[in-house]
């Protein structure tokens, strides 16, 4: 048995670190880099301010998820899917959509072997 293209990851999963991210996105999503410098920014500073790495960790997690998602043409039409029905659905959608965006989230964490959110 065969497997579609979609199935495939694009690219194996980096490692949770901001130069394997940063190269990760830059291959699947390009257009997301700024976002990811600005928040990679945003993250810095407020880890010095607080003197605290509890940012940064956040940033990481949150891009490593990204990414795992991503990577995977399937599962990223999924979560855009799901993400546009609970933009526009009725409320009982809304709902569900949330649920499956937030079932996808915790499977990737769970896969990309970070904390939970």
């Amino acid at each position: 048995m065969t497997t579609s293209a979609a199935e495939q990851p694009l690219i194996p999963q980096p490692p949770a670190t901001v130069t394997a991210l940063r190269q990760a996105i830059s291959q699947i999503a390009p257009a997301s880099l700024p976002a990811f410098t600005r928040e990679l920014d945003q993250a810095a500073d407020q880890s010095r301010q607080g003197s605290d790495l509890a940012p940064l960790r956040r940033f990481i997690t949150q891009w490593a998820v990204y990414v795992h998602i991503q990577r995977q043409p399937g599962l990223a039409a999924d979560f855009r899917r799901w993400e546009n029905t609970a933009e526009a659905g009725d409320a009982r959608q809304a709902r569900q959509a949330a649920a499956e965006i937030g079932r996808l989230l915790d499977e990737a964490h769970t896969a990309v072997g970070l904390s939970t959110r």
